[in-house]
């Protein structure tokens, strides 16, 4: 059985130039503008007592984002503030000034027309794009990498977008629908990976999902913890831990918490660029074969790139066991604490928790975690069972 890896950060500081792009007050516009929504709800904070007795932590909160939108996943919160912000930029307005009432009116119609957002994704993203474009009025294509399940597949079309599964990997197709955004009239590309030229929907992106970390860092404080002592979150571009990462690095600038990104083996792209200690971002080719589909990027975030060299503490890398470990240990919880159904890419955290707690052979990689009786642990569960049958013969193997 292949071995979790890991490595302290000891890549050379920055200017930090893009970490207050997640301040406070950007994301709680994020927030203001997805409370807009009729669909919107907070999603729940999991608080796993007996489980961090078990584990002997102090606390175990898991953010739940299976309920998010009615989607299973916290994707179209990126997605969705994204495009907003675009029509807003479109029609010389501010994003405070463009609610859903506002996106979805025929004032705004006659206004801004209708655009097609292009994206790439192995599931979440491009089920939130086709969601947040299908509700917004706005057109939706779509570009999955090989190996994508049917399942995924069907998701995404329910919500009218135009989506086909493509014969390369994830971040071929990242390239492939920035080709047809280029070449269509009013067509936009909506991707969380950024690169040179290519920043400022990836940044609104990041934005978007600071939503799910203010409302983590709300519903802890009302759980009468005002600060978690460690913020676990998964990577695979890495937008979501650069969110992640940076909002609560804005938060408790003075004390940050021990932040721990994880990513699947097979897309480790962060901790090999952990590893080579230059500062210069590594990319992992090939397939990415992982059940982490969600995970399965080979190429950084530039910009989340820059906060994660910054502030992540520690880098792991994890087999697919790492992962199905998590996802029962949450599905099948502890008498008295609730369940939490999560999916590949939600429970990799969990997984890395519980073995560094309880496998004697990995004493060190608790001792790099800093993981004791005082933790208050906090990781995202950023999918439920986005793929129903693959769950299902995980939890019951």
């Amino acid at each position: 059985m292949d071995k979790i890896k890991w490595i302290d950060n000891q890549m050379s500081k920055t200017a930090d130039q893009h970490l207050s792009l997640m301040a406070t007050d950007n994301i709680e516009k994020a927030l203001e503008f997805h409370q807009s929504f009729p669909q919107y709800s907070e999603t729940p904070l999991a608080k796993l007592d007996h489980l961090a007795t078990h584990l002997g932590v102090d606390s175990v909160f898991v953010k739940d984002e299976s309920y998010r939108f009615g989607l299973n996943a916290f994707k179209v919160l990126g997605g969705s503030f994204a495009m907003a912000n675009y029509i807003a930029e479109k029609i010389g307005k501010d994003i405070s000034e463009l609610n859903y009432d506002v996106l979805t009116s025929e004032a705004l119609r006659n206004e801004f027309g209708q655009a097609t957002f292009f994206t790439a994704t192995d599931g979440n993203h491009g089920r939130g794009v086709a969601w947040a474009a299908n509700k917004l009025r706005q057109k939706a294509v779509v570009l999955m990498p090989k190996g994508t399940t049917q399942t995924r597949l069907a998701n995404i079309q329910k919500e009218g977008a135009q989506v086909t599964i493509e014969e390369v990997n994830y971040d071929e197709c990242v390239r492939m629908a920035n080709e047809m955004a280029e070449s269509t009239a009013n067509g936009v590309m909506v991707q969380d990976t950024a690169w040179d030229g290519y920043e400022k929907i990836p940044i609104w992106i990041m934005q978007g999902y600071g939503t799910m970390a203010l409302e983590a860092s709300k519903e802890l404080v009302a759980a009468e913890c005002e600060r978690p002592t460690h913020v676990f979150v998964q990577a695979g571009v890495g937008s979501l831990a650069g969110a992640v990462v940076g909002y609560f690095a804005n938060l408790y600038q003075e004390n940050p918490p021990i932040m721990v990104v994880v990513e699947a083996e097979a897309a480790d792209c962060l901790y090999q660029s952990a590893m080579a200690k230059d500062g210069e971002m590594c990319f992992v080719e090939g397939d990415l074969q992982t059940i982490m589909a969600g995970l399965a990027c080979g190429e950084p975030n530039t910009i989340s790139f820059d906060i994660l060299a910054n502030h992540t503490s520690v880098f792991v890398s994890c087999p697919d066991w790492v992962s199905e470990k998590g996802m029962r240990i949450l599905g099948a919880p502890i008498k008295g604490d609730p369940q939490v159904i999560s999916g590949e890419s939600g429970a990799v955290a969990m997984g890395v928790i519980s073995t560094a707690m309880e496998d004697p052979q990995y004493q060190t990689l608790k001792a790099a975690l800093k993981l004791d009786q005082q933790s208050k642990v906090l990781m995202f569960s950023t999918e439920g069972d986005t793929d129903p049958d693959n769950y299902k013969k995980i939890m019951w193997r």
